[in-house]
């Protein structure tokens, strides 16, 4: 699928468009930026990330994990139940020179979403990172433990509701 099939804003609602929802090997597909940008469920993530490998994406560019805590009535298609969390990852097929996002929903009830580990080693300590900041598991990951954090440390910084902390900076030969 060619970057320029996707022309849906994934800002409108498909009920509001006369045009068929595009798909993409089941899932929907919306555009950003002029970036094919793909919502498939946590249940449909693996499987699609599989079958766009077939489409020549061998490539994991990145993989983020973002709290969207006050902004939950952001721009998604309308059949996509927006959570506090989301899981974005970009995928590059470097013959096609082509680039595609996925962006799947991840409750905050059970945030857990399956390893890409198996299908692209790359991805773990991405993963890791997402666990180790945002408190978003990994089913099946080798080694889901810190990564940017003590392990001793208690909470998930980059969450919105993450209390602000203060760790006195100490300089050398300064006077206390």
């Amino acid at each position: 699928m060619s970057d320029d099939a996707a022309t849906t804003d994934e800002s409108v609602a498909p009920e509001e468009s006369n045009e068929a929802v595009p798909e993409l090997h089941g899932c929907l597909v919306g555009s950003s930026l002029g970036q094919t940008v793909v919502f498939p469920s946590r249940e449909q993530y693996v499987d699609l990330v599989k079958a766009l490998a077939d489409d020549g994406y061998l490539m994991c560019v990145d993989l983020a994990g973002v709290d969207y805590l006050e902004f939950m009535d952001r721009p998604l298609p309308a059949s996509v139940d927006a959570q506090r969390f989301e899981v974005a990852v970009n995928l590059l097929d470097t013959v096609g020179c082509r680039r595609i996002r996925l962006r799947v929903q991840v409750p905050e009830s059970d945030a857990v979403l399956p390893s890409l580990f198996d299908l692209h080693p790359g991805t773990e300590a991405m993963e890791r990172e997402a666990f180790d900041m945002f408190g978003i598991e990994f089913s099946d990951h080798p080694d889901l433990t810190r990564i940017l954090m003590p392990e001793d440390w208690v909470g998930h910084p980059l969450r919105k509701d993450y209390d602000v902390g203060r760790i006195p900076v100490q300089f050398k030969e300064a006077n206390s």
